[in-house]
């Protein structure tokens, strides 16, 4: 009896472990299809994620480097003033003959960097001419360079009297010119600012491309390239682009407070 009671017993245990070792390996097993799937949704949110913060700056460039419109790597920016309808100039747009059809040179003075620059009155006689008209008439003395991005996009945009990317000269116009066509911007590019899918918003905003910058075309096209740096852009990103934004952010007002001192073009 001793015998067969030390055997039952025996059996008991083994039995016991049997269950044990089961119940540690599907503890273990469900952990695992935890980590998995944990993992899974993990790595899904940050797809996410990134995809939204992708989108967001593919819209936000659509609607500016430019005039931003609300739209969605905008996040929602103020809408310029006049509003263009699009395919529809607003306002006493300056004629697109004082450009004459040259080039023009001349200096744009940011805070105390000086920019030789040279505008293109051939390729794009509509932009070129606004710019002068408005160099000429003093508009741009004092006013703000209000954004910078340098998240994958490199420019700093200047010219909105506003200074929160709503204002314009009280007129707008259209359509693009001189566009890239390969959607290529590169270092020293000087262009005008637009809202997205809206190839007649441009005003008075242009922005400065400081390193090769990639800006898709939407809708209304590209944006108007005006011309492009000649000298100082060394000095712009030593002494201001480089110092990111005032936010830390990839997109925002420059850490530098930066003002137009003068235009210049002749």
């Amino acid at each position: 009896m001793a015998s067969n009671y030390k055997l039952e017993r025996a059996a008991r245990e083994e039995r016991g472990r049997v269950r044990s070792y089961q119940a540690r390996r599907a503890v273990h097993e469900h952990q695992t299809k935890r980590r998995v799937r944990d993992n899974l949704i993990a790595g899904g949110g940050l797809l996410v994620v990134l995809t939204l913060i992708v989108i967001a700056q593919v819209f936000y460039f659509a609607g500016g480097p430019g005039t931003p419109a609300p739209t969605a790597a905008t996040t929602s920016s103020p809408t310029p003033t006049p509003t263009a309808a699009a395919g529809a100039n607003t306002g006493d747009v300056p004629a697109s003959t004082i450009a004459e059809g040259r080039t023009w040179t001349g200096t744009l003075s940011l805070n105390d960097v000086n920019l030789g620059i040279e505008l293109d009155g051939a390729r794009a006689p509509q932009g070129v001419s606004s710019t002068v008209s408005l160099a000429q008439s003093g508009f741009y003395t004092g006013v703000s360079c209000h954004r910078l991005t340098d998240g994958g996009f490199f420019v700093l945009q200047c010219g909105d009297p506003a200074g929160d990317g709503s204002g314009g000269p009280g007129y707008s116009y259209g359509p693009v010119e001189n566009a890239p066509a390969d959607n290529v911007y590169p270092a020293g590019t000087l262009a005008m600012a637009r809202q997205g899918g809206n190839g007649y918003s441009m005003g008075s905003q242009f922005f400065v491309v400081y390193d090769d910058t990639t800006i898709s075309s939407d809708a209304g096209g590209g944006y108007t390239v005006l011309g492009h740096v000649t000298s100082g852009l060394d000095e712009l990103k030593a002494q201001i682009t480089d110092a990111g934004t005032a936010d830390g952010s990839g997109d925002g007002a420059p850490t530098v407070p930066t003002t137009i001192t003068g235009l210049t073009l002749q």
